[in-house]
């Protein structure tokens, strides 16, 4: 592991609690610098709370917060000239239009009028800044606060549910910005339930779930770790004949989702397995073998650590 200084972010044993409720019960993670790491979870997991304790916005209990060696509670004016955040329901002026809100936001960043522009063009809201903002559609309202929160070009990103109301060439904006400022080197962080949005552009996944990190690492590692066994969907015209795969050798577990997924040993079982089930009788109309994805890698991470509860 890098020392802390390598990291743009690092949490560490940070507790947040509203009233009798825990957010947050020991976090530790770190986000390496120049890097984009994903936040996965379930509501109420704790993603949110992260972010809004990156910034300073929120205090936390205990434990220590540092984004960019700075702590964000004393040197929270410094965090936010650094950075940029995309809340989940951006808050605006709403009786000042568009153009009124992002030179307030070039102001305080000490940006000028042309980034401002050039900001509000990448996210084609330009055409809309002489509108009262209280006028705007969701989707619109998010346009304004990416062209807001990148006007400075900050060394960090924070990103809570970007693509939320996006149209798809809006949301793949948002995803190509994302790998442009990586490439940049800049550090990005995403919360997302659109798992397949951030397949790719992933460089450390962290799964958060009643406040602590049950799993972190690159998506490689971690599909090494929890589906490092091959699987194959199989399905048939007669799916209740698919039962006689856990007798099969090679076969080390099948779970009916519709179609079946089986874990084997080896992909090498699989032609294998095709020929006995049609020598049964069997007509199969699917055999895939599963290249997994980071909602497949999502899914098996959440039911490993329950199942281990």
């Amino acid at each position: 592991m890098k020392d802390r200084m390598s990291h743009a972010i690092s949490f560490s044993s940070v507790r947040k609690t509203f009233g009798e409720v825990t957010a947050l019960d020991g976090l530790d993670f770190v986000a390496p610098s120049g890097a984009v790491t994903v936040l996965l979870g379930p509501n109420g997991a704790g993603k949110t709370t992260t972010v809004r304790l990156t910034t300073g916005a929120m205090i936390h209990d205990s434990g220590e917060i540092r984004v960019l060696g700075l702590d964000p509670l004393t040197d929270g004016d410094e965090v936010r000239a650094r950075v940029g955040v995309v809340p989940p329901k951006p808050a605006f002026y709403d009786q000042l239009s568009g153009w009124e809100n992002l030179k307030f936001a070039a102001t305080i960043f000490k940006a000028d009028e042309a980034q401002a522009r050039e900001a509000a063009v990448r996210f084609a809201i330009d055409d809309v800044l002489d509108q009262d903002v209280g006028g705007y559609s969701t989707g619109m309202r998010t346009r304004l606060a990416l062209a807001r929160a990148v006007l400075h070009d900050p060394e960090v990103l924070l990103l809570d549910e970007p693509t939320a109301g996006l149209d798809p060439e809006s949301a793949r904006a948002v995803l190509d910005l994302i790998s442009e400022m990586a490439e940049r080197g800049r550090t990005i962080v995403m919360c997302t339930h659109l798992l397949h949005e951030a397949e790719g552009i992933a460089d450390q996944v962290i799964l958060i779930e009643d406040g602590q990190v049950r799993a972190s690492g690159d998506p490689k590692t971690l599909v090494d770790q929890y589906m490092a066994d091959p699987t194959v969907i199989i399905d048939a015209e007669d799916r209740t004949m698919l039962r006689i795969i856990a007798e099969l050798d090679g076969v080390l577990s099948v779970r009916d989702e519709g179609a079946f997924r089986v874990v084997l040993d080896s992909t090498d079982r699989i032609p294998d397995i095709v020929v006995e089930l049609v020598k049964r009788g069997v007509r199969p109309t699917r055999i895939d073998p599963l290249r997994p994805t980071l909602e497949d890698l999502y899914f098996e991470m959440q039911r490993a650590h329950r199942e281990a509860r």
